[in-house]
């Protein structure tokens, strides 16, 4: 018998750009778990370039000082226990690699993930135990299409009450 997810997941982070950071925020406010994370000042994504931006929408983000996605990218793998990538097999993102660089640098796990296996993510955060703060990311809706969809189906199956690995 496997944890709970619920318990596995305490809180979902992400930094608000369109695709899968957004899906992340709306996943999880519709599992009812704790989001957060930090965007660019001003609530900057592509769709939503002027302020208040995304924090018209999600008001439990935090504003870095500076509109670079880079600096909210980084604090958020930083403040996080855990980070999913995911990114289609062919799909570039200097994002999501910036991502996967800095949680290597800061010895943070951290999974890429097609969006396709939900057995291996959760069995990833299995491993890991209960109360984590996930952070989600990849690439925006205008680099991989579909991004938003298949991030929310996905985190859909990770949140769900009782889902874990038996």
């Amino acid at each position: 018998m496997g944890h709970q997810s619920h318990h596995l997941i305490a809180r979902v982070v992400s930094g608000g750009q369109t695709g899968a950071d957004r899906a992340a925020l709306d996943a999880a406010i519709a599992a009812g778990v704790p989001y957060g994370g930090w965007c660019p000042a001003g609530g900057w994504a592509e769709d939503l370039p002027d302020p208040p931006g995304l924090l018209a929408l999600y008001p439990g983000l935090a504003e870095t000082d500076t509109r670079d996605p880079d600096v909210r990218t980084r604090l958020n793998v930083r403040d996080s226990d855990a980070t999913l990538v995911v990114q289609g097999q062919d799909t570039p993102s200097p994002g999501s690699d910036l991502t996967r660089r800095t949680a290597a640098k800061l010895e943070r796990p951290v999974l890429m993930t097609d969006g396709n296996d939900l057995d291996e993510v959760i069995g990833w955060l299995d491993g890991m135990g209960p109360g984590l703060t996930l952070n989600v990311a990849g690439p925006r809706e205008s680099e991989q299409p579909g991004a938003y969809e298949l991030t929310r189906k996905l985190l859909a199956g990770v949140l769900r009450p009782g889902a874990a690995s038996t």
